[in-house]
């Protein structure tokens, strides 16, 4: 996708009404928003169906175990709103950067490099910190240390023009490196043979809600995702964003000032990015071990870009993922398949993406050109 794409998804999320422009005109936008959005997961579901039946599998038996595990079955459903927390955090960072019109794809290197300073801080301080203290700073040294790790490729695009494509993604490969290096070199417990940092204490992690193993880091992920959406529709901070990604040009034109908006764009992004390691470390894991990588940045680009980076819309394409995910695991096994099938249906999800943008993009230039 171009940064047309990114921009005409930006422009089509909670604009500002024009003049002339009647309710009936936004109801028939809204409604083909929503279709450019499910038509990509149906197609799809569809194709991914045909995939299993030329495997030898029943698409029909596999898709009730996804719901039925990722979503009907109590454990799968805890385990999906868990799936939830980090995903949201992720997405709330890309949600700034996507419509602003950079690229931030480095947001699994920040993430592991976040995990392990929190994984490594957290036992330390829990033993003489009060709960919401300890969380506190976990969540805001996760947060620094992702921004931290996309200062290179913010100088570079902000000051030399560098394409942040390329930047962001060979930090990926620096930052899972970096932190394998961190475990096994300073931060790794004595006590194991596994290279793997000091495990925080399971009655230290974050609060469990409603009896559940449901943790509130799906709450800070939610709020997350929520407060970016009102910055980004409702403050002056976020229509500069959106102008800069929708006419740079025409934003350094308007005297704005473009090295400090791109730098503050990385930051918070991938700051993000940090948060959701930490809300994942002191929410699941409690340690990291070396070479550890979920990999949940890519997973959640087709997504934000699926909602058109619409708030409430990417909670409920982030939480049809992660129950697809989780009940996906089940079911793929069940059906004697990889458990990375489910990547196979993401990757489906982005090429009829890309597809509907350009069918989309087509019939405005037709429009136009009438």
């Amino acid at each position: 996708m171009t940064r047309a794409a990114s921009s005409s998804g930006a422009g089509s999320v909670e604009s500002a009404p024009e003049v002339g422009i009647g309710p009936d005109h936004r109801l028939r936008a809204s409604v083909n928003s929503i279709l450019m959005a499910v038509l990509p997961v149906v197609a799809a579901v569809i194709c991914g169906g045909v995939l299993l039946a030329l495997l030898g599998r029943d698409p029909v038996s596999f898709y009730s175990n996804v719901v039925g595990h990722g979503l009907l079955g109590s454990l799968g459903r805890q385990e999906s709103l868990i799936r939830m927390a980090p995903l949201l955090c992720i997405a709330a960072g890309l949600m700034i950067a996507f419509p602003a019109g950079i690229w931030n794809l480095g947001t699994d290197g920040q993430f592991v490099v976040a995990g392990v300073v929190v994984a490594a801080l957290g036992p330390e301080l829990a033993p003489n910190t009060n709960g919401l203290v300890l969380f506190t700073v976990l969540f805001v040294v996760g947060f620094a240390v992702g921004a931290a790790w996309s200062i290179i490729p913010a100088v570079m695009k902000a000051w030399f023009g560098m394409n942040e494509i390329i930047t962001t993604l060979m930090t990926i490969f620096l930052g899972l490196s970096f932190a394998s290096l961190l475990v096994k070199e300073f931060f790794d417990d004595p006590s194991t043979t596994v290279p793997q940092t000091k495990v925080l204490a399971v009655e230290d992690r974050l609060p469990r809600m409603f009896g559940s193993r449901v943790h509130i880091g799906l709450v800070v992920g939610l709020v997350a995702v929520l407060a970016v959406h009102y910055m980004m529709t409702r403050t002056a901070f976020g229509l500069r964003l959106r102008i800069v990604g929708m006419n740079p040009a025409a934003a350094e034109h308007a005297g704005m000032n473009m090295r400090s908006l791109t730098l503050s764009i990385f930051l918070l992004s991938s700051g993000f990015a940090g948060l959701a390691a930490a809300v994942e470390i002191a929410g699941v894991h409690g340690m990291v071990r070396a070479e550890w990588n979920p990999a949940f940045g890519f997973a959640v680009v087709p997504l934000v870009f699926l909602a058109r980076f619409h708030g409430p819309s990417v909670i409920l394409f982030v939480g049809a993922f992660a129950m697809f995910s989780i009940g996906g695991e089940s079911a793929s096994r069940k059906a004697d398949l990889p458990n990375f099938f489910v990547l196979v249906m993401v990757a489906l999800m982005l090429i009829f993406l890309a597809i509907s943008e350009f069918l989309q993009a087509r019939s405005r230039n037709v429009v136009t050109h009438e």
